[in-house]
C-alpha cells in the first residue's frame, strides 16, 4: 500500500512552484468544467442553423447514425476540448509546471490505454451480465437503420468524441483536483475530495438518483485508486472513454440519464426494478453497477497477485 501515500502522480504535482491550495481547487473544477462547455455553442448554433431549434439537437432522434455520429461526436470534444486548454494555462501560468506532469508521461502509454480500454469494457460488460443474471435486460426492437451494422459508422464515429470526454474529466478529477490536493494534505482526502465532486458535477443530470449519485462516487474512487495505483492517467482515461461508450453505443442504454446519438450496436433495455437496473438514468443508476464499481475497488485496492500489472506499467 505504500503506491497510496508516496505517489508517482503527487510527484509529479510537487514539480511546481506551487500547489494550488483546496479552497481554491473545488471551486475552480466546477468553473473548469462548466466554463469549458461553453465551447459546444458553436456546434449547436451550426445545427440550429442547418436543422431548426429542436430537442434533436441534442437527442439526434431521426437522424441517421453517422450523421448523428459526426454531431454527437463534435459536441462532445467542443464541450470537453477546452478543459485541456483550462488545465494547460493553470499550470503554466500559475503552478508553473508542464502538462504532461497531470500523469501523461509517455512510457508505457500504449499499453496503459489498451489495458484500461479493455478493463472497462468488461467492467459494464459484468454489470449487464448481472442485469441478465436477474432478467432485468432485454432486446428491445427498435429502428434497423439505427443498430447494428447499419449503424457501425456512427458507433465508430462517436467513439473520438468520448475519448476526448473521458480524457477531459480525468484530467481535471484525477489528474489535478486528486494529485494537487493528495501532495498538499493526504492522499485520502484528495481521493474523497475528488469523488465527491465528480458526483456533484453530474448532479444536474436528468433522472438523478441516490443510488446514480452513490454509483458516482464510486466510480470516483474506483478511478482514482485505479490512477494512483497505475501512476498515470492513460489506462484511466481509456476506462472511463469506453465505459461511456459500451454504455450508450454498444448496448444501447443511457449514459448518466442522457441518450447517446450515433446509433448503436445492440439495442437493450431495462426490464427489471429500478434499484438494480437504474431506471431512466441508465444502468448507472441502479445496484448492478454498485456491485461492479464495488468489486472494482477492492480488487484494485488488494490485488497481490504473483504479477503486480500496476506496478509493471511504471
Amino acid at each position: 500500500m505504500d503506491w497510496f501515500n508516496h505517489n508517482r502522480l503527487f510527484d509529479l504535482a510537487r514539480q511546481g512552484q506551487r500547489l494550488t491550495h483546496i479552497a481554491a481547487v473545488i471551486p475552480l473544477s466546477f468553473v473548469f468544467m462548466f466554463a469549458a462547455q461553453m465551447g459546444a455553442i458553436p456546434v449547436f448554433i451550426v445545427m440550429a442553423i442547418l436543422y431548426g431549434f429542436s430537442d434533436a439537437l441534442i437527442t439526434m432522434e431521426g437522424f441517421p447514425p453517422l450523421e448523428a455520429g459526426f454531431w454527437m461526436g463534435a459536441q462532445l470534444i467542443t464541450a470537453f476540448a477546452l478543459v485541456y486548454v483550462i488545465l494547460w494555462a493553470w499550470l503554466k501560468f500559475v503552478e508553473k509546471r508542464p502538462f504532461w506532469t497531470l500523469g501523461y508521461e509517455a512510457k508505457n502509454a500504449f499499453s496503459q490505454y489498451g489495458r484500461g480500454f479493455l478493463i472497462g469494457a468488461l467492467m459494464f460488460a459484468g454489470a449487464v451480465g448481472i442485469l441478465a443474471l436477474f432478467g432485468s435486460v432485454s432486446l428491445e426492437q427498435g429502428d434497423p437503420a439505427q443498430q447494428g451494422l447499419s449503424a457501425l459508422g456512427g458507433v465508430i464515429l462517436v467513439l473520438f468524441g468520448w475519448v476526448v470526454q473521458g480524457g477531459a474529466e480525468e484530467a481535471l478529477f484525477r489528474g489535478w483536483v486528486l494529485p494537487v490536493i493528495g501532495a498538499r494534505h493526504r492522499a485520502w482526502i484528495g481521493l474523497l475530495v475528488s469523488s465527491v465532486i465528480f458526483a456533484a458535477i453530474h448532479g444536474l443530470n436528468p433522472n438523478l438518483s441516490v443510488i446514480a449519485l452513490l454509483n458516482l462516487a464510486l466510480y470516483g474512487v474506483f478511478a482514482g485508486l485505479y490512477t494512483m495505483r497505475e501512476g498515470s492517467l492513460w489506462g484511466i482515461s481509456a476506462n472511463h472513454t469506453v465505459w461511456n461508450w459500451v454504455q450508450g453505443n454498444f448496448f444501447g442504454l443511457q449514459v448518466s440519464g442522457m441518450d447517446a446519438g450515433g446509433g448503436t450496436v445492440f439495442n437493450l433495455m431495462e426490464t427489471g426494478e429500478d434499484w438494480l437496473t437504474g431506471g431512466a438514468f441508465g444502468p448507472e443508476g441502479g445496484l448492478a453497477v454498485t456491485l461492479v464499481l464495488v468489486a472494482s475497488i477492492a480488487v484494485t485496492l488488494f490485488w497481490k497477485g504473483k504479477k503486480d500489472y500496476f506496478a509493471l506499467s511504471r
